[in-house]
């Protein structure tokens, strides 16, 4: 009975040793999760035997349990190394299309674009809609668009500034005032932005501001783009410029229309649209104090090449241009289960699902139970080494320990077969 109690000591005590030696290996694998032995012991009985002297038959490996406690968070500074702090596997489907689930980020692009691991296997997310939502139930590969991001013609000016109450009209005297962008003295101040047409052509839209000479609280706004005044401020007189009216406490008055249209047709021969623009300048005060531009921006943009990818805790997937632009490519998918431990390990740091781990859930990070997505990080290995150091010292002593309960069952018989 000794030698087959003892040899399942020493067979048990080698599984876990197996163990040990496999979490010692994986202690620097991204995403792995550490593993332990559970023992059983094992009794032989007779049927309806109701002894309770039986000295038990030896042990058993019960099962060899996955633990899913999180591993550290490091910082590596790669934008499509990715980590899940708290709940949730990543989803990745492979060459065959199975779904598998891992907690390695180690990301990259295969030729087409797709977010891959290293077993080319893509990762799984949700695409936004037109309005830019996401929606669980449309779950597919995710693919970087890296082409060149279109341009956008400028449509809206945007202006706040302040003219200074005190200034004068600069004509002379008496004298009707004629303007000319190219005459210093034929306005007061002026400030300039930079716009774009159809095509992410780059044009210079100029703005000219003229005390009146007759009115003080009002002031003329002269448009001109690429030094050419826009069609419809243009009259049998010369420019028709934009009046603004100012009250008392030098704010624009009303009711006032604030927004302007002037329209002209910019540079024809390129091929693009006709550039509108207009000007919005409700933002705009007459102070004693100096001229200053306080906003001045538009909406417009020229063409942009793909720079890389910003990925934010949400998991949401964001294109960056050369332009400034932005574009959302998708939202990185989560998985749980009601049992990660019933899950199997297919290797190459990947889980399948199986009738012990329950049905998948999935979901958006920081969303119910599932935890964030830090981008430019990995999880690193939750294995203890000095945990499985001692553990390994303990495993040894058990192993010697089964193995000198056989050599002193040897001596034992050995002594019996030698009396005479």
């Amino acid at each position: 009975m000794t030698f087959k109690t003892s040899l399942s000591g020493l067979g048990a005590t080698q599984a876990e040793l197996d163990v040990i030696s496999n979490n010692i290996a994986n202690a620097d694998t991204t995403g792995f999760k550490t593993s332990r032995t559970e023992f059983a012991d094992i009794y032989a009985s007779a049927f309806a035997d109701t002894s309770n002297n039986s000295p038990g038959t030896g042990v058993t490996v019960d099962n060899t349990s996955q633990q899913f406690n999180q591993g550290n968070i490091e910082y590596t500074g790669r934008a499509l190394d990715l980590a899940v702090e708290g709940e949730g596997f990543f989803v990745v489907r492979d060459t065959a299309g199975t779904y598998l689930y891992t907690r390695s980020g180690v990301m990259g692009v295969d030729r087409d674009g797709y977010l891959v691991n290293s077993s080319q296997a893509r990762l799984q997310g949700y695409m936004p809609d037109a309005a830019g939502n996401f929606s669980i139930g449309n779950m597919g590969d995710l693919q970087l668009t890296t082409s060149t991001g279109a341009p956008q013609a400028s449509t809206m000016v945007t202006m706040g500034v302040n003219l200074n109450a005190a200034e004068n009209y600069p004509g002379f005297p008496g004298a009707p005032l004629v303007f000319d962008p190219n005459v210093a003295n034929s306005y007061n101040q002026s400030t300039s932005v930079i716009g774009y047409d159809s095509l992410g052509i780059q044009h210079n839209i100029n703005y000219y501001f003229v005390k009146d000479s007759a009115t003080s609280n009002r002031w003329f706004v002269y448009a001109y783009v690429d030094g050419t005044a826009p069609a419809d401020q243009l009259t049998s007189g010369g420019v028709s410029p934009i009046q603004l009216d100012f009250d008392t406490s030098g704010l624009l008055s009303t009711p006032m229309p604030v927004t302007y249209d002037p329209t002209t047709t910019i540079n024809a021969a390129t091929g693009a649209n006709e550039l509108t623009l207009q000007l919005d300048i409700s933002g705009s005060t007459q102070y004693g104090s100096s001229f200053a531009v306080n906003t001045l921006s538009q909406d417009g943009f020229t063409t942009g090449n793909f720079v890389g990818v910003a990925i934010d805790d949400t998991g949401v997937i964001t294109a960056r241009y050369s332009n400034g632009q932005e574009m959302t490519m998708g939202k990185i998918a989560l998985a749980s289960f009601p049992n990660p431990q019933g899950l199997a390990q297919l290797g190459d740091n990947a889980w399948g699902a199986t009738y012990g781990s329950g049905d998948v859930t999935y979901g958006e990070a920081l969303i119910g139970k599932f935890g964030a997505i830090h981008a430019g990080s990995l999880e690193s290995s939750n294995v203890d080494i000095a945990e499985q150091l001692v553990k390994l010292i303990i495993t040894q002593r058990n192993y010697q320990a089964n193995a000198q309960a056989i050599s002193t069952e040897d001596q034992m018989t050995q002594t019996i077969i030698n009396m005479r």
